[in-house]
Parts: structure tokens; C-alpha cells; sequence
């Protein structure tokens, strides 16, 4: 028999049959043995290839056994390494696609709404439900809630659940959270941003309920040991125009005529460049043929792509020229101008050189005093600058008056040029453009469109800006505005009543100032916000700011944390009272924050004892007048609020009041770096240096020593349409 190794080859040679001496016919000692005859079953082919390498080996040189026997075991082991490695390979490719698909499926462990432990949650909407998680309730939040409070202690935890698309929008309304003794709130987390949309509603009346002791009412309360770890989509948060943004979207603006009894050809050249008008005329080649001639000679002369604007007032027709009719026709394109008749109205926007195809243009009859309404022509263009306009013509007679009008205005949204990408800003999102102006009120909000056509550097907005906002530095001083995005995925909200109802504010304000507040105390575990949107937050009382960390002391590695706490991103805006407020706490990090249409001082430290709290690229811009402190108010409040003031003191509000600031830093200890302040009633930046510290802090009797303290890093700070100009001043009290 013929011997086979384990992938059915034959050997090289040929061993005795069952141990025996016996040699094959043929056998030579040390040379290779011809191989026996195929077996029966194999075809032809194979036989003859069988035959041919037999032959073959035959004529192979003689070789020592030895060696042959050498040559054989390398060749197995060869082999035999060979089978490893593919196995091995095979394996390998195995498990990798097997860990890809394993990790496909597997639980991020950054992000705390995949924490195996946790379970559904589905409080339904029940406003009496007092709801409390504590030891061992781990809550994934799946659906809309609403409830009277929710207080998360002993080891609590509750998850706004997400998902991968970004479809888990989810909606908890309540009048208060409560966070404390190891409980815990996670909406994302840094490394595994939120990217659903999770709002919070804080609602209720100020009458309504009894206050939580040191909190309040409508507010997310952080007491001790308490967790709150809000994290939303990351995004740009403000940059600046790096073109200007002209009045309308147009750089001449936009032009409106209108006009009774004016009789002839109106006519408007507009340069299909800038949109720019560039003649105003009238032809009344009704009364008069030479009207007509000069009207032939101007299309003659124009330039070729100049638009023109053509509105019949009254009538037009008896001394309209044969010759100047054909020169619309061939010049413009237009087909009625040949058939225009008495009081006819006719409207019609084309382009010289343009013929038919680039007009557009309308008749009306006149009968009964009246053309049934408008001829109305209109036809939109591009400046070189790609914004879109349109130009509009308009005739008609209306009860026997004859009216005619014109129209060029950008349409189809504006164009915003920016200095940062901001590719992350998205169709929908709100923005503010800052005022450029003295007037902090020429600020502008503006609701993103889709703009496949932008760069990376630009945007689209919906509606026409009413003010100019320079985009440009002007002999060496950077006059560009700024410009922020105030939408972010993960919204807290105050719920307000149409209305104002508490008669001590409605004195000064016709809108309920009751929203809702996020406060925090000392000795919490970890407190950190990114990328949050604040809307309607904030009281017109002491101690209720939109976000307000209150006498929490060093919170940074100096007080033993090791991830230094920040709020990062936010968007604080159309709020009651202040933006953040820091209170006897020091080494905070605030970053990218925008404060926007709020009440009273807005980045604000309080007592005078604050300090190493830095506050890098933020911007607060519309900052109004509140009623808390002398320094908020305005002069009528002033002199009508006695609160905060002094015994019998009548205050005087140039020197007493009149104060309100979008940055307020009371110790020098403090960091402002490329910070901008875009519009206040008074000041952008004040500094205000205690002796002893105030407020809450003064019955500690700290020495803040400001006198004595180097001032903080001031760095490339920006401060404009202010009413006090910059008010940068250092006083000591």
C-alpha cells in the first residue's frame, strides 16, 4: 500500500510493509523507489500525471538516506508551521470581528444612561406625585414626565436616557429638584455628550406652596453630597462677523417707493451687483414725446446687466413712442409694452441686454376707475456677495386713485459671515449679533435657516436685520460684533405666567420676573454644566439667580476636588436676575458663557471674599436694570425701592444707583481673560474692592485685604455699547 501523510500527498519514500525486509521490486538501497501503479479508482489523467512525476524521481541524483530523511522531517515541520499560522491568523480575524460586533452592542461606560443596574422609569404626569429616589433606586427617566418635586438623596440616581440618533426627547416637568446626600443627576456626561433633547421645567407661582428651607421654590437644588452632571451637545458658543451685516441684508439696504398720482413711466436702475438703486426717474410720456425720446436714449446708453424697474402712474400711453415701445421690446424683452394702452396699468422688471427670458412683467385694465387690483412684476437676483434680492414693480388704480410703487429687499434669507467655523450651529438655532452701536438695544436675535451653499464660516438667518453690525476693524480698532449661539440640546426652563402678578415688581417690570433657579452649597460631590441652554431663570429676590453657587468655598483642587468644577458652554438668556452669581466661593471656572437680556449684574461676585474664580471667553451683552441691590437699579428705582438701603438715607441715583454692570468683581484675586462685554444700561466691567466683606459673609469678619492684593490676569477683554462707556473703575469701600 501507498502511504499518505495528512493532506492525502504521497510520501517521498517508501516504507517496508508491516515491518518487513521484504524490498519492492526495483528497490535500490539509498535511491528512490518507483511508485506503485495508481489505484483503479483514479482517473486516466491522474494516472498519467501519477506516472510522469514517478518517472521523474527516478531521475533524480542518488542521496544519502540520512539526508533524505532530513529534507522529509524539515519539510513536515515546514508545513506543519505553516498550518499554525493560518489557524492562528483565522483565529485572530475571528475574534476581531467578534469584538467589533461584541462592541457594536456592548454599554459605553462613559455614558450613564447605559449603566446595566439601571431600570425604566415612567413617572407619568401626576402634579401631586411627590417623587423620592433614594438607596437603590437607579432610574433611567424614558419618557415625558410631570410631577410635584423629585428629591434624589442616599445614593440616588436619576438618568435622562439617550440614544445614538439622538431621538430620545424627553420632557420633566416639576416645581423643584432636590439633590443631596449621595444623590445623583446625570443628563450626559463629558465624555459621552447628551444628544437627544432633555428639557427640565421649573414651574409654579410665587404664591403658590411653601418654600424648601434655603432653596425656595422652582429651583434644582445641590445640597451637600449632592451630584449634578448636566452635559450637552458641544458647539461654538460665540465668535465674531468677520464682514459686516448692513441694515436689511443689503449693503445700500433696502428700497420702498410708493407713490399716488404720479404720472408717466417710473422708472428705477438698480445695480444687479449691490442691489444698489442707482436712478430714480420719471418719463411722462403721456403728456409729452420727448419723455419718450429720453426714455429710448437711456435704455440705448445703459449698461449692459443694469436692472430695470418700470410702473405705470395714471397712464402712460398717448405720447409713448412706436420706436420707444420697440426698444423695451428688443432692449428688455417686454411683449405688452407694444399694446399699451390708456390708463393701463402695466408693472415689468427686466435686465438690459436680457431679453425676454430675464424679465418678468404684468398688465391690468382699467375700467370703472379701478384695475381690479395690482400689475404686479417682480424677478429675483444675486449680488456678488451671493445674496439674494428681489425687485419689485406695482401699478393699479384703486377707486379712481392711481398708485405705483417699488420694491428691492433681500429675500430667502441673510448671509452671516463669521470669523470661527461653525459648522456645529445648525438650522433652527437661535443667535444674537451684538449691537455695534452706542445703544446696546440694536442688538438683534436671528433664527438659523438651511444654507447648503455656506462655508463652514457662514450662516443663513431668516429674518432681515433692522441695524447695521460692523464686521470689520476700523483704523486698527476692532469694531466687529459679536455674535452667539443661544439654542443648546439640554434646556432648564422656568415657566412663567402670561402676565405680572406680584405687585412689587410690576411697578418696573409688565412680565412675570418668577423663574426658576439652580443653587448649590457647600461641600457638594461634583457640579459640573456644559453646553446648557437657561431660559427664563432667575427671581427678583435675593439668593435666586439662573445659576448661583452659594458660599461653597474652595471648589477647586484647592478645596479637595480633583476635577476642578466649571460651567462651560451655557447659554443664559431672556432671564430675571443676574447670570451667574459666585457667593463665597472660590477657584471656579467659567468658559464660553453667554448672559444675554438679563436683570441686574450679571457675572457677579458677591461679597467681596471671592477669589482665584477665572472667567475666560465669555460674553454678556443687554444687560438691564433689577431691583435687588442700590447698584442694580435705575433711577426711578432708586429713589422708590428702600430695600438694601441704608437707615433714612435717601439715595441719589448718579452716585448711589445707576451701577449695573455686565461683569462685577468685587476682589481683585480674579481672572478676566477675552472676555466680552456687548451692551449694559451702565458699565461693561466694574471693579468694586471691599475693606470687609458684605452680604452674608460680613458677620465672618474676613479682612478681604484688596488694598493689599495684586489684581488678578485682565487680558483681551472687549467692552462696547455701554451707556458709561467702560466704565473700568476701582474703588475701595
Amino acid at each position: 500500500m501507498q502511504d499518505t501523510d495528512a493532506r492525502g500527498s504521497s510520501p517521498a519514500f517508501l516504507r517496508p510493509q508491516n515491518g518487513s525486509s521484504h524490498k519492492s521490486s526495483g528497490y535500490v538501497p539509498g535511491r528512490i523507489a518507483p511508485l506503485r501503479p495508481p489505484p483503479p479508482s483514479q482517473s486516466h489523467a491522474a494516472a498519467e500525471f501519477t506516472s510522469a512525476r514517478q518517472e521523474a524521481r527516478t531521475r533524480l541524483p542518488s542521496l544519502p538516506v540520512d539526508q533524505h530523511r532530513r529534507q522529509a522531517e524539515a519539510s513536515r515541520h515546514k508545513n506543519t508551521l505553516i498550518c499554525f499560522a493560518v489557524s492562528s491568523l483565522s483565529l485572530f480575524v475571528a475574534l476581531g470581528i467578534f469584538l467589533g460586533i461584541a462592541s457594536k452592542y456592548a454599554p459605553d461606560e462613559n455614558c450613564p444612561d447605559q449603566n446595566p443596574r439601571l431600570k425604566n422609569w415612567s413617572p407619568g404626569k401626576d402634579p401631586e406625585k411627590r417623587v423620592f429616589i433614594k438607596k437603590g433606586d437607579l432610574f433611567r427617566l424614558n419618557s415625558d414626565a410631570t410631577v410635584h418635586s423629585i428629591v434624589i438623596q442616599d445614593g440616588g440616581l436619576l438618568v435622562f436616557d439617550d440614544d445614538k440618533e439622538g431621538s430620545k426627547n424627553i420632557t420633566l416637568r416639576t416645581r423643584f429638584i432636590l439633590i443631596k446626600d449621595g444623590g445623583m443627576l446625570h443628563v450626559g456626561a463629558e465624555k459621552c455628550r447628551y444628544k437627544s433633547k432633555a428639557t427640565i421645567i421649573l414651574y409654579g407661582k410665587s404664591n403658590e406652596g411653601a418654600d424648601v428651607p434655603e432653596f425656595g421654590k422652582k429651583f434644582i437644588g445641590v445640597g451637600p453630597e449632592g451630584t449634578l452632571e448636566l452635559h450637552g451637545h458641544q458647539k461654538l458658543s460665540w465668535t465674531l462677523l468677520s464682514k459686516t451685516l448692513y441694515f436689511s441684508g443689503l449693503a445700500y439696504g433696502h428700497y420702498t417707493f410708493k407713490k399716488n398720482f404720479s404720472r408717466g413711466l417710473n422708472v428705477r436702475v438698480i445695480d444687479q451687483d449691490t442691489a444698489e438703486v442707482l436712478e430714480v426717474l420719471k418719463f411722462d410720456t403721456h403728456e409729452f414725446s420727448e419723455e419718450s425720446l429720453k426714455l429710448q436714449n437711456l435704455l440705448k446708453n445703459g449698461s449692459p446687466g443694469r436692472i430695470i424697474a418700470i410702473a405705470v402712474g395714471d397712464s402712460a400711453a398717448k405720447n409713448l413712442l412706436e420706436e420707444t415701445r420697440v426698444t423695451i421690446q428688443n432692449l428688455l424683452g417686454s411683449k405688452f409694452v407694444r399694446g399699451l394702452s390708456y390708463r393701463q396699468a402695466w408693472a415689468f422688471v427686466g435686465v438690459i441686454g436680457g431679453g425676454n427670458s430675464s424679465c418678468n412683467e404684468s398688465v391690468r385694465n382699467y375700467e370703472n376707475h379701478s384695475t381690479g387690483g395690482k400689475a404686479l412684476a417682480q424677478k429675483e437676483f444675486f449680488t456678488v456677495d451671493g445674496q439674494k434680492f428681489v425687485v419689485r414693480a406695482y401699478s393699479e388704480w384703486n377707486d379712481g386713485v392711481p398708485i405705483s410703487g417699488f420694491e428691492v429687499e433681500a429675500v430667502g434669507g441673510v448671509i452671516l459671515n463669521l470669523l470661527d467655523d461653525v459648522s456645529s450651529w445648525e438650522p433652527g438655532d437661535r443667535i444674537v449679533v451684538a449691537s455695534t452701536d452706542y445703544s446696546m438695544y440694536q442688538t438683534e436675535e436671528f433664527t438659523l435657516l438651511p444654507c447648503p451653499e455656506c462655508t463652514k464660516h457662514q450662516v443663513k438667518v431668516k429674518e432681515n436685520p433692522q441695524f447695521p453690525h460692523i464686521g470689520e476693524v476700523i483704523d486698527g480698532m476692532d469694531m466687529r460684533a459679536e455674535v452667539g449661539v443661544l439654542t443648546r440640546n439640554i434646556l432648564i426652563k422656568g415657566e412663567t405666567e402670561n402676565t405680572c402678578y406680584r405687585e412689587k415688581e410690576c411697578q418696573f417690570f409688565n412680565y412675570d420676573t418668577f423663574g426658576g433657579h439652580i443653587k448649590i452649597f457647600k461641600n457638594f460631590t461634583s457640579v459640573h454644566l456644559s453646553y446648557v441652554e437657561l431660559k427664563q431663570m432667575g427671581q427678583q429676590q435675593i439668593g435666586s439667580y439662573p445659576v448661583h453657587f452659594h458660599l461653597c468655598g474652595d471648589v477647586d483642587e484647592k478645596g479637595g476636588y480633583s476635577f476642578k468644577t466649571y460651567l462651560e458652554g451655557l447659554s443664559i438668556h431672556h432671564c430675571f436676575s443676574r447670570c451667574v452669581t459666585v457667593h463665597g466661593t472660590n477657584g471656579l471656572l467659567i468658559k464660553d458663557t453667554i448672559g444675554y437680556d438679563t436683570l441686574g449684574h450679571c457675572f457677579f461676585t458677591e461679597d467681596g471674599i471671592e477669589q482665584r474664580n477665572t472667567l475666560f471667553h465669555n460674553l454678556g451683552l443687554v444687560t438691564k436694570p433689577g431691583t435687588l441691590l442700590p447698584t442694580d437699579r435705575n433711577s426711578s428705582m432708586c429713589i422708590s425701592i428702600r430695600d438694601k438701603v441704608y437707615g433714612s438715607y435717601v439715595p441719589v441715583p448718579a452716585t448711589d444707583c445707576m451701577a449695573v454692570s455686565t461683569f462685577w468683581i468685587s476682589h481683585p484675586n480674579n481672572h478676566l481673560i477675552n472676555n466680552a462685554a456687548a451692551g449694559s444700561q451702565d458699565a461693561g466691567i466694574w471693579y468694586l474692592f471691599h475693606k470687609v466683606a458684605t452680604g452674608d459673609s460680613h458677620s465672618l469678619a474676613i479682612e478681604t485685604k484688596s488694598e493689599l492684593t495684586p489684581l488678578g490676569i485682565f487680558y483681551n477683554n472687549r467692552v462696547h455699547s455701554n451707556f458709561k462707556v467702560m466704565y473700568y473703575l476701582i474703588k475701595k469701600i
